[in-house]
């Protein structure tokens, strides 16, 4: 957890990707949001993943000022989308705090919706994100290659945005590095079995790395296999601290700068 020291320039962090709507929030949402500026985290980007969460994400965003949304269907929900609701989706875009379109992208993790599904609603929305000037962030998991394939098609690089929970190999890393993208980097860093990623994110720019940690999914070591949140970002960024060769604090500035970068915040 950050303290932040009396007289000491106030530590700040940027939360690139958390979901505050998810139902494992219920019971303290309103506590665990009101606590995070005094623990030093002054932005947070909450991400939608269905249609439904897309609605409680914007609502979020208009209670908390430090609270920016991104709005997009996750590709396990895309077989709820129609023309209806993606259009609904698409007008989402222009609202004032609506940072990114995301999470996108492809999932063969499971078995539905279909491939074909998932691949035309991840075109469909890397186009509403081309159209209406938002960067994306993609999801892809067990995908490597149909993401990237899909991506370059699209010609994603004159879209920009992040590779969410980043998790291959650091030859795939090169690949999005060409297309300007960024990389979040959450929990998964600190598994002592992330020896793949661990070489990724030493290869990787510090230039190109955000902060996030999926909460409430993907804890870090120690408490992983918990609730996340945002208060383990520094487990997150002491480990990268220490793969860079840097101080966390450093990690804190460059991910912040970044993030606001990405997401025109600035």
């Amino acid at each position: 957890m950050v303290t932040v020291r009396k007289g000491a320039d106030k530590i700040m962090i940027f939360e690139s990707h958390a979901h505050y709507d998810d139902e494992a929030f219920d019971e303290d949402r309103e506590e665990l949001l009101g606590s995070l500026p005094e623990k030093g985290i002054d932005t947070v980007i909450n991400v939608g993943a269905s249609l439904e969460s897309c609605r409680k994400t914007i609502a979020l965003t208009e209670r908390y000022s430090f609270l920016y949304g991104a709005v997009g269907v996750h590709p396990s929900e895309t077989g709820e989308l129609d023309e209806k609701s993606f259009q609904w989706l698409k007008g989402c875009c222009g609202l004032r705090k609506v940072a990114a379109v995301g999470e996108i992208g492809l999932d063969y993790h499971w078995k539905e919706p279909a491939p074909d599904i998932q691949k035309m609603w991840f075109e469909r929305q890397l186009e509403m994100a081309e159209e209406t000037g938002l960067p994306v962030i993609i999801h892809s998991r067990d995908a490597a290659k149909d993401t990237l394939d899909l991506m370059k098609n699209a010609h994603a690089e004159k879209i920009g945005g992040v590779i969410h929970c980043f998790s291959y190999t650091k030859e795939i890393a090169e690949e999005y590095l060409n297309m300007g993208f960024y990389f979040g980097i959450g929990g998964v860093i600190t598994f002592p079995n992330a020896r793949k990623l661990k070489e990724a994110v030493a290869c990787i720019p510090m230039d190109r790395i955000l902060l996030e940690t999926d909460s409430p999914y993907l804890a870090p070591q120690p408490n992983r296999g918990k609730r996340n949140s945002s208060l383990n970002l520094p487990a997150i960024a002491g480990e990268i601290a220490a793969l860079k060769g840097i101080s966390p604090e450093e990690v804190y500035a460059v991910t912040h700068e970044n993030a606001e970068k990405l997401f025109r915040l600035k």
